[in-house]
């Protein structure tokens, strides 16, 4: 079974004629047709009661075409760009800012959409904004998107909790116009399913050997992440400049069991360097006691001496010593 496939649209540049220099004619066209169209009629009693039929028709015209040349005037800041059709077929792009005209048919940002967005705040009723969209005027500074905090799994099956902000920029216009319906929903929809997709492939924190992990390897994450979003969003014309974990913890049914396994991997760690400074400090001593013959001791009294060092050093209460006043056999 073949497959449909989409065409996919290249953005091409295109230069404009300069708005400075078009909008004093269409100014001066419009003036001097609306001078000779009350000319034309001033004429009429010379003409039988009727305007001068030539003037008349041709102030009509100009003043036609200089209404016609007014929508062909807009503007553009930097970093925002203008995608041209006409007559449903891309014509082009124009990125330079500043002061253009066009052909007046080209469709535009007069045609733009409303879009509603509903925003919820705590504690309060649910809020409406509305905004205008042009459909053909697109900006091309860098914008964040910083995402909801998603529950998902990890590789080990650990609900878990996991946000992030990404940084990202339209490169291909005609991409984001035509390839997708809306670009900017189209990338917090990919973006979110490449986070769920990207938690689901590394552990939480307890990986094996040598294995990265969310917690510990998190510039190898974050270049995964955006390498993953990149080949989502490429489709879009969308470039991501950076993609970063900004939240990352155990889901609340877990997180308590969690934080007591990692309190008591820490006692155990603290227990384990406990243990081997201990045996290498009673170590030492046997063997200062032995070169300096301080003292002999037999392998019974070793290993008291051994058992008593071990207790004071390994204890957690404060030891209070008991001084024998007899002999070390008794």
């Amino acid at each position: 079974m073949n497959e449909l496939t989409l065409p996919t649209n290249r953005e091409s540049n295109v230069v404009l004629q300069r708005g400075a220099v078009l909008l004093p004619i269409a100014i001066v066209l419009e003036l001097a047709s609306l001078a000779g169209f009350i000319y034309s009629i001033a004429l009429s009693d010379t003409h039988g009661g009727h305007p001068f039929w030539p003037l008349f028709i041709l102030s009509l015209l100009g003043m036609a075409l200089a209404v016609v040349m007014i929508p062909g005037f807009f503007t553009l800041q930097p970093n925002e760009a203008r995608v041209l059709v006409l007559f449903g077929r891309y014509k082009g792009t124009v990125r330079e800012s500043g002061f253009h005209w066009g052909n007046p048919f080209y469709s535009n940002g007069g045609k733009g959409r409303f879009q509603f967005k509903m925003s919820k705040v705590e504690n309060l009723e649910s809020s409406f904004a509305v905004r205008r969209v042009w459909r053909n005027k697109i900006s091309l500074r860098v914008r964040n998107l910083n995402s909801d905090k998603l529950k998902v799994n990890d590789k080990r099956g650990n609900p878990i909790e996991i946000a992030a902000v990404i940084v990202w920029r339209v490169h291909d216009t005609a991409q984001a116009s035509f390839d997708v319906d809306d670009y900017e929903t189209y990338v917090r929809i990919q973006s979110e399913s490449a986070i769920r997709h990207l938690a689901s492939g590394y552990a939480y924190d307890h990986g094996e050997e040598n294995e990265i992990t969310l917690r510990s390897g998190v510039e190898e994450v974050s270049q995964a992440l955006r390498r993953e979003l990149q080949d989502r969003l490429s489709k879009a014309g969308v470039v991501v400049e950076e993609a970063r974990l900004t939240h990352l913890a155990y889901a609340p049914e877990i997180a308590q069991a969690m934080l007591r396994r990692q309190q008591a991997e820490a006692v155990i760690a603290a227990r384990q360097k406990i243990v081997h400074g201990a045996v290498s400090m009673v170590d030492m001593a046997l063997k200062e006691l032995a070169e300096k013959q301080v003292v002999v001791l037999d392998d019974e009294r070793r290993a008291a001496m051994v058992s008593n060092l071990m207790v004071v050093l390994c204890g957690e209460a404060e030891v209070h010593p008991v001084v024998n006043t007899g002999t070390l056999y008794t």
